[in-house]
């Protein structure tokens, strides 16, 4: 039997319709603060705390339920006779029903002017106490954290004349779950308050669910997309979606790849990229010139792939995106034209997005594994040093033409190479299990057009057969990290064949 539940929400919508149908049923409201007042200013007849416990709310309201009355009304076994018999000489009766939510942490620290001291104040003490004992205790006492639980709470008490100890565990598991990441996020604030540097010997993060997704990677395997519960922008979730259907996981994947590498440049860009890698990159005058490079770069594999830009996108391009299959374009900006333009197409997604992010954000790259994860810094540094090592030095020209290669290389899988002219790719070698293999990949890509270009490693050369192969295809200069024991016999072979070579001292394995 249920006879009284103890209602304190921070959150109270629904809250007044509950707490009547939980009067129509018997069942008394105990309550506190703001949450009395807005139940008795609705006609909810309610017991304050105060007269349970017999000490008064004080600390301003920091310290309301923090007492042995209400904790061992809770978490008090009914089936225990040594439990009972102490509550009654102790003259504490049972709750059999707590409905709490927290003070609203996350809301308080995503606006604007919020302060340090709005953000502890915001820590809820009592309420996590409260839920934690009730849900540890779920057989006993019914928890709920959720307003979407209201109406299954009552249905199930006017059909049963209670709850199921299924809807109790259930009930108790959401409760634990959203505790733990209520203390993961206020650990992520204080930490970032605290500038703690370095790797922890734990580690909690908390995510929210932004939506269901059809599939993942394939259709038999389940997937949801979520994000971190504080946003600084320049990422996906930031983006605002103006037409086309919902993105798929592959998508997001692929999207997140595009963005990541559209951030590495300053000047009038775009990527378009097909699972994970970029197969095409062109910087222009405007918008319509990069798109264009982006496509000649390799007009196959662009078909059914992403393309992101860091300029608005007009007319002309629009016109010119649609001439194939895109699944879709991001931007900073579309012209009415170009929307209109693009939404020709029924299924082509058009998301508005400024890719920059701000610059207080940290991140860091973390990859799941059997048993555990990885945690690492997020690779967001260019070089180290740049040396040549070569006899020939190379041009001003050579020397951009590498940088921008440069950019690109970081972002595709290893064993990566790049090759470009004129300020965009022409041969893209990705994901291969050794080096040689994958500079034959972007050589036969390039065609013609490797004669004159630079190339980009995101590793050294354990042998020669790189430059061989660089300068039988007319390879002018070569940009790599370095480092290899046998760096010596790559830096003759391009002396031999007159072309240029950069160290920066800094690998980019994409694994």
């Amino acid at each position: 039997m249920i006879k009284n539940a103890l209602i304190s929400v921070s959150d109270k919508t629904g809250v007044i319709e509950f707490a009547k149908e939980l009067e129509e049923l018997g069942i008394e409201i105990i309550s506190t603060g703001g949450t009395e007042k807005a139940l008795k200013d609705n006609g909810v007849n309610t017991v304050n705390i105060s007269d349970i416990t017999g000490f008064p709310e004080c600390l301003d309201g920091r310290v309301k339920t923090l007492h042995p009355k209400v904790h061992a009304g809770i978490l008090a076994v009914r089936d225990n006779k040594e439990h009972m018999r102490e509550l009654e000489e102790l003259n504490i009766d049972t709750i059999d029903m707590v409905v709490v939510n927290l003070y609203p942490f996350e809301e308080t620290i995503k606006k604007d002017n919020a302060t340090f001291e709005d953000a502890i104040e915001n820590i809820d003490i009592g309420g996590p106490t409260m839920l934690r004992s009730a849900a540890k205790n779920y057989k006993d006492v019914i928890v709920i954290i959720d307003p979407r639980d209201y109406e299954r709470v009552i249905s199930e008490i006017k059909q049963n004349n209670n709850v199921s100890e299924k809807t109790r565990l259930e009930l108790a598991f959401k409760v634990f779950n959203h505790t733990a990441f209520y203390d993961s996020l206020i650990a992520s604030y204080l930490k970032d308050k605290s500038n703690i540097n370095g790797f922890l010997d734990t580690v909690t993060y908390g995510y929210e669910k932004v939506q269901e997704l059809r599939y993942g990677e394939n259709p038999h395997q389940r997937a949801a997309f979520y994000k971190e519960p504080i946003q600084y922008g320049g990422n996906l979730v930031s983006a605002t979606q103006l037409h086309g259907k919902e993105l798929s996981f592959n998508n997001i994947n692929d999207s997140n790849a595009a963005i990541g590498l559209l951030k590495e440049f300053d000047e009038l860009a775009c990527i378009a990229v097909k699972h994970g890698n970029p197969c095409g990159v062109g910087v222009g005058d405007n918008t319509y010139k990069a798109y264009m490079k982006a496509y000649e770069a390799d007009p196959v594999s662009i078909f059914g792939g992403i393309v992101v830009f860091n300029s608005t996108v007009d007319k002309d391009t629009a016109a010119e995106i649609n001439k194939i299959f895109i699944e879709i374009v991001i931007a900073p900006k579309f012209t009415d034209e170009a929307i209109e333009i693009l939404e020709s197409k029924k299924n082509i997604r058009i998301l508005e997005l400024n890719c920059k992010p701000s610059p207080k954000v940290v991140m860091e790259d973390i990859k799941k594994v059997n048993g555990g994860i990885l945690i690492q810094d997020i690779d967001d540094k260019d070089y180290a040093n740049l040396s040549v090592v070569t006899e020939r030095k190379p041009t001003d020209k050579e020397m951009k033409e590498m940088l921008f290669a440069w950019k690109i290389v970081k972002h595709v899988k290893s064993n990566a190479i790049v090759l470009s002219k004129d300020s965009m790719t022409i041969g893209v070698g990705p994901g291969q299990v050794n080096r040689i293999g994958a500079l034959e990949i972007a050589i036969r890509q390039a065609g013609d057009k490797a004669k004159g270009s630079v190339m980009a490693s995101d590793a050294f050369f354990p042998f020669s057969d790189v430059v061989e192969a660089a300068a039988k295809a007319g390879i002018t200069a070569i940009i790599q990290p370095g480092g290899s024991i046998r760096d010596q016999d790559s830096i003759d072979a391009c002396n031999k064949y007159n072309i240029a070579m950069v160290f920066t001292e800094m690998r980019h394995f994409k694994h």
